[in-house]
């Protein structure tokens, strides 16, 4: 298996681990907390997890919360991933989807104004 292959595998797996233990291991009433990608480093050291949350008002509250917890929500994943390394988890905001989001309204509002 190359390199780039086990990567992605890595990546998958830590997505579906990490998004099963913060639906078990907290409790925002009312927010949606969606990992949205992870991206390991090649040595699998560390690994940053896309957190994308919803309503965005959360996000402060979330993020405190995350990272005031991260030892805990580390040794959980440390035990269910059998792989050593387990890479560090490093939460990250992700912009990728409010992007998306901003372009998708601004092409609704083009379409609007064609017609």
């Amino acid at each position: 298996m190359s390199d780039l292959n086990r990567i992605k595998k890595v990546n998958e797996v830590l997505k579906r681990e990490i998004g099963t233990i913060f639906s078990r291991e907290t409790d925002f009433a009312n927010t949606l907390i969606t990992v949205t990608r992870v991206e390991a480093s090649s040595n699998f050291i560390q690994a940053k997890i896309y957190i994308s949350v919803f309503p965005e008002e959360e996000e402060g509250k979330v993020f405190h919360f995350l990272n005031k917890n991260i030892y805990f929500l580390q040794q959980i994943l440390n035990k269910k991933i059998k792989m050593r390394p387990v890479p560090k988890m490093i939460f990250v905001k992700e912009i990728k989807v409010k992007e998306a989001g901003e372009i998708e309204e601004v092409l609704e509002t083009l379409k609007k104004e064609e017609k």
